[in-house]
């Protein structure tokens, strides 16, 4: 555990933002396109309700669709995300920031906020955490060979593809409607 995913000393924000969000991560996992269909004894089974099924893959699918309309390299139309591929990752990345920054701010509230640091407020701080946790940079070949065999999305849209389906965000860097990362309710992925 080291910096940018932990740091000793930092702000709730930064950890918070960065490793608590991969743990979250990790534990969403059983709960996404694979881990939900194992119980908790590591059994093949269908332990959710059919209607409960049906919700999830409805959402599930919203997200996937979502993911393709992402450009994964700039100046490279050629390249396309294949969102059911990635979706148990995005899945997992969409649970564990929104568990991650519920677990902020019930921190905060009940710990104490330390403030704005480096003019961010707590609350930025968490988002800009989990930005600078995806910060890559590679070759365009590795980029080109990754989309076709890794199931996460790249640095880059991770940095902004689970944000943006968070309502917290906007609101935290007063966008407005039309702004890049702020989508329209009903453009908002919830899975859970």
């Amino acid at each position: 555990m080291q910096p940018p995913l932990f740091q000793t000393g930092a702000d709730p924000a930064l950890n918070y933002g960065a490793i608590a969000a991969v743990i979250g991560h990790e534990i969403t996992h059983g709960f996404d396109t694979q881990g939900s269909q194992f119980d908790g004894d590591g059994n093949r089974m269908q332990w959710w309700t059919p209607a409960d099924r049906d919700t999830f893959e409805a959402r599930a699918a919203r997200l996937a669709v979502q993911v393709e309309r992402y450009e994964p390299a700039p100046g490279r139309p050629d390249l396309k995300l294949d969102g059911r591929f990635t979706l148990a990752e995005n899945i997992a990345d969409l649970g564990g920031l929104n568990v991650a920054y519920d677990a902020l701010r019930r921190a905060l509230d009940h710990g104490g906020n330390p403030g704005p640091i480096d003019g961010y407020t707590q609350d930025q701080r968490f988002f800009l955490a989990w930005a600078r946790s995806w910060r890559t940079k590679m070759r365009p070949q590795r980029q080109e060979q990754l989309l076709a065999i890794d199931p996460h999305l790249p640095g880059p849209l991770r940095a902004i593809v689970a944000p943006s389906n968070m309502a917290a965000f906007g609101q935290v860097f007063s966008c407005r409607p039309g702004d890049a990362m702020v989508r329209p309710p009903d453009d908002r992925v919830e899975i859970w």
